[in-house]
């Protein structure tokens, strides 16, 4: 039986809510392909999309990138679901442990627009 290369992978790293630090949270905001990204899952229905249901003006590889980023700052969660990879928004952690940023950095981006 052949794996594919998320089988054989490491278990994706999720900080817990408490480990969540500012600076890293900032920085990962601060990107508007990653913005796009929180704005997405923001407005998903159901609050999770596979990475490929967000399109991106750039390559696979940046868009992993951005991912990992906003993954391990603690903005977003993932999982994989056969050959997809789903993301969905920490919202109730973000708002536990910083109450009102995730809220405010989303409206202030909506009104750059």
């Amino acid at each position: 039986m052949k794996l594919d290369a998320r089988q054989t992978s490491s278990p994706l790293h999720h900080p817990p809510p408490e480990d969540i630090e500012l600076p890293a949270l900032l920085h990962a905001l601060s990107d508007p392909m990653r913005l796009e990204i929180v704005r997405s899952l923001f407005c998903a229905q159901q609050g999770s999309l596979s990475c490929k249901q967000i399109e991106l003006p750039v390559s696979k590889a940046t868009a992993s990138h951005h991912f990992k980023v906003l993954r391990e700052a603690g903005v977003i969660a993932q999982h994989d679901e056969g050959t997809r990879r789903i993301s969905h928004l920490r919202s109730d952690d973000l708002e536990r442990r910083f109450p009102g940023l995730l809220d405010s950095v989303l409206r202030a981006a909506q009104s750059d627009l």
